[in-house]
């Protein structure tokens, strides 16, 4: 996804590790996914092809961030996290900020090892 409007790659391997970009909650034909969990599934899935692209997976993911625009869609993020990965847990952050790209309530972005 290399174009003037995303000028970054989805996921780079570097040093044993992957580096995903920032995932939006976009549905298969690019709509934005409104909603509180809805839109963190949509944005795990898209995380989830981003990773499969480089040959990694969730199972291999150490670090995440969620960005939200709203500090209560933390227990959300909270519920998806402890749903997607057993213990021990990737090292994970919930930073609130004002406003996401397209109007999306979450983004998440990761790092992941090499298998």
């Amino acid at each position: 996804m290399t174009d003037p409007q995303h000028p970054y790659s989805p996921a780079v391997v570097a040093n044993g590790l992957v580096f995903v970009s920032g995932s939006l909650p976009l549905a298969a034909d690019g709509s934005v996914v409104p909603g509180g969990r809805a839109a963190m599934d949509a944005a795990i899935e898209q995380l989830r092809e981003r990773m499969a692209t480089v040959g990694v997976g969730l199972a291999d993911v150490v670090k995440l961030t969620y960005f939200v625009t709203d500090m209560g869609l933390r227990d959300l993020a909270n519920e998806q996290f402890i749903e997607l990965w057993p213990q021990p847990r990737p090292a994970r952050t919930v930073v609130g900020v004002a406003a996401l790209p397209r109007g999306c309530v979450v983004e998440i972005d990761a790092i992941a090892k090499v298998p």
